[in-house]
């Protein structure tokens, strides 16, 4: 994934519990393709290899916001090819399971960072490198857009 796509002055969300553990998010189900992927703090090549990445800057699960989470198109985010509107994607971490429906997917450039930017409403993009068989560094971003439709947040512990 690279740089590019890391916003560079974000707002900073508030800390939350996943925030505690900063290499640990969640876990990513997207039920229809078949695809179940911890989530990882982070859009570096040692995170990318073994799991999703949260890109710093965006919300985390259970704020208002954008989470922004990030994949290889080789490897964990292979099946998003396939990825259609209203399809169900799970958010689960240590605040809650988080339930999100895809509105629409679009092609960015790599330094297209607008799709990061942080909304009112909880919502929730996917990022990947585009085309999905290209060879080499790819040249364009897919972007998969969805909006929180339920969320199960748990309460704290005293």
């Amino acid at each position: 994934m690279g740089q590019a796509l890391s916003p560079a002055k974000l707002q900073q969300p508030p800390t939350t519990r996943a925030q505690r553990d900063r290499s640990l998010i969640g876990r990513l189900t997207i039920p229809r393709l078949h695809v179940s992927a911890i989530v990882r703090e982070g859009i570096g090549e040692k995170t990318l290899r073994v799991a999703l990445g949260h890109i710093p800057g965006t919300a985390l699960p259970g704020m208002s916001g954008n989470i922004a989470v990030a994949g290889h198109r080789d490897t964990l985010f292979r099946p998003l090819r396939q990825i259609r509107p209203n399809d169900l994607i799970r958010l689960e971490s240590l605040d809650g399971t988080y339930v999100y429906r895809v509105e629409n997917t679009e092609i960015v450039g790599p330094r297209n960072v607008s799709v990061l930017r942080m909304g009112s409403r909880p919502e929730l993009t996917l990022v990947t490198c585009y085309p999905f068989y290209y060879v080499g560094a790819a040249p364009k971003r897919f972007i998969v857009r969805a909006r929180q439709v339920s969320a199960n947040a748990r309460t704290a512990a005293l």
